[in-house]
């Protein structure tokens, strides 16, 4: 099983049984689901889940929910032999984080996202301390994680032409633009107008959702019971469909990267009603 608490608690105020699954032997991975219910990133889901063990009794070790993120999560994937622990001719997957506490996981658990200093994934340095990434002599783009300087290796031999020649921070500021943008987007979708070849022939950049009907199930809410309620939503859809989609939406502000650079994350998390105490009190401490 994917354990994601912080986005279980959100969404139900509740999240999976892992102590009757981990007593039954139950391999349980971890991962911070997705951005508009979960952890911006794996470091602060795994913090959630050390919250959640802490305050029911110590479910888990804090090696055993670091496993969770790492080995067991190869495990359950099968990818075991090349993934998921540091050992030779496995693919060299590390993550480098700052601090001199002689317990490595209490270490890992307090550390701030300004504590990582290197990742390198299969071997390629792709982020860190800008003298580190120099010692290596990769890297080009900077970027900053609150007051701290870090560099960027997103260049990848196999990626797509369109995305090679983006860096982070335009794909930022074009994401940016865009969500700001939103009503107007929608009106230029409602109103084409006529492209010369040139720009038809560019890339072009469409809205895709990340879930599609599966065949023989809706994903969509159906009001009420039986065939009432399924006209009830009917009806619903087609007053919906007259009102133009520039109408609906709204501007959006894009999300910061990281909690570091959110300032709002944690006490709009202190808002949640079906976040438990534990969780509200105990993640500052934690950042």
């Amino acid at each position: 099983m994917v354990w994601s608490p912080l986005s279980n608690l959100l969404l139900y105020g509740k999240t999976a049984d892992v102590k009757t699954a981990k007593q039954n032997g139950v391999r349980i991975g971890i991962g911070s689901d997705w951005s508009p219910s979960g952890s911006k990133n794996l470091l602060g889901e795994l913090k959630v889940a050390h919250l959640y063990s802490a305050a029911n009794g110590n479910l888990f070790t804090d090696r055993e929910l670091l496993s969770m993120a790492t080995r067991t999560a190869a495990e359950i994937l099968q990818w075991e032999k090349a993934v998921g622990s540091i050992e030779a001719g496995k693919r060299a997957d590390l993550l480098v984080v700052a601090g001199d506490s002689n317990d490595p996981y209490a270490t890992f658990f307090q550390a701030h996202e300004t504590d990582i200093t290197f990742v390198i994934i299969n071997g390629v340095p792709r982020y860190g301390d800008p003298t580190l990434m120099m010692h290596f002599g990769t890297g080009t783009e900077q970027w900053q994680v609150g007051q701290v300087e870090r560099i960027l290796n997103l260049a990848q031999a196999t990626e797509n032409s369109t995305v090679e020649a983006l860096s982070l921070r335009e794909a930022s500021d074009r994401l940016r633009d865009g969500l700001n943008r939103l009503p107007q987007l929608a009106s230029d979708l409602e109103h084409p107008k006529l492209k010369a070849f040139s720009e038809i022939s560019a890339p072009q950049w469409f809205l895709r959702l990340d879930q599609s009907d599966l065949e023989g199930i809706s994903l969509r809410p159906f009001l009420g019971q039986g065939m009432e309620g399924l006209e009830a939503a009917r009806e619903q859809l087609r007053l919906a469909a007259g009102i133009p989609l520039s109408q609906v939406v709204e501007p959006l502000e894009l999300d910061a990267l990281t909690v570091t650079d959110d300032k709002t994350f944690l006490d709009r998390l202190r808002q949640q009603r079906n976040l438990p105490d534990f969780i509200k009190q105990g993640l500052p401490t934690l950042y």
